[in-house]
């Protein structure tokens, strides 16, 4: 583990492996770095990877208020450290803020996401107006575990009961631990979960290469956002991953990424 110093000087703890062109890996809400390890390992066979902390995870530092503009730079941080331009996976909201940082113009040559959690029609309940209010409110209390709650029904959509058997679990207090960053994916989400057709002319500025991929066994929101994003610009493809849910099995997803990402070796 190694650490960068973001435009703000905040420490972003980072990981390095393989040889190759480089490639960074954008976790979503609760990931950190080692949530990313054996796909990193995998994309490690043909590519230098960079997997990070994000701001307030893990080993990395963070500031005492958040814009979205900050994980952008820490992104541009490490992309950065691994020569100045990379190629990028983004997975889940951390999609969301891959392709904002693109649109804000990070030095990406090639872009793959894997189902932002869009909320653009009616097949799921679209979050309440007031849900970044909310989980800040319940955050700045220190009601870790209530926010996570809260996440995990009213962002994830899973039944309250449910989220009350994991109350129990020995993984929740790794998910209590990274509950004060969830504020940062639902700023991060912005509108995009409000049930209504994504913004035409928000990632505009995105002209290089983007895979969206989905799977076809998951929530239903899921693939018809994915549909939705990529059929915004011609750079935009779909890539339809047949019986895979949210948590996309490493081995399936990175041969898919590998093709990807070694096409723009070949351009």
């Amino acid at each position: 583990m190694d650490k960068v110093f973001s435009a703000d000087g905040t420490a972003i703890a980072y990981e390095q492996q393989g040889s190759g062109p480089a490639v960074v890996l954008v976790g979503g809400a609760f990931m950190a770095r080692g949530d990313s390890a054996a796909l990193g390992s995998l994309l490690a066979e043909h590519f230098t990877v960079f997997t990070y902390d994000r701001r307030g995870r893990g080993d990395s530092g963070d500031s005492p208020t958040y814009d979205v503009q900050r994980e952008v730079e820490d992104l541009d941080a490490v992309i950065g450290r691994a020569g100045g331009e990379a190629m990028v996976f983004g997975m889940s909201s951390g999609a969301v803020l891959a392709l904002e940082a693109v649109a804000r113009g990070s030095a990406v040559s090639r872009l793959a996401v894997y189902e932002p959690p869009f909320i653009t029609d009616d097949s799921r309940p679209p979050l309440p107006a007031d849900y970044v209010a909310h989980l800040t409110d319940l955050v700045e209390r220190k009601a870790y575990g209530d926010a996570a709650a809260y996440f995990m029904t009213a962002a994830v959509g899973m039944p309250a009961e449910v989220v009350a058997g994991m109350r129990q679990a020995p993984f929740w207090e790794g998910m209590e631990a990274a509950a004060r960053t969830l504020p940062y994916d639902g700023q991060v989400m912005g509108d995009t979960m409000s049930g209504r057709p994504l913004p035409a002319d928000r990632w505009q500025s995105v002209t290089v290469p983007v895979l969206v991929g989905s799977g076809d066994a998951g929530a239903p929101h899921m693939l018809d956002g994915a549909r939705e994003l990529a059929a915004l610009a011609d750079n935009f493809a779909l890539h339809v991953f047949p019986g895979q849910e949210h948590n996309i099995a490493p081995e399936i997803l990175s041969p898919v990424l590998t093709g990807f990402f070694a096409a723009g070796e070949q351009e």
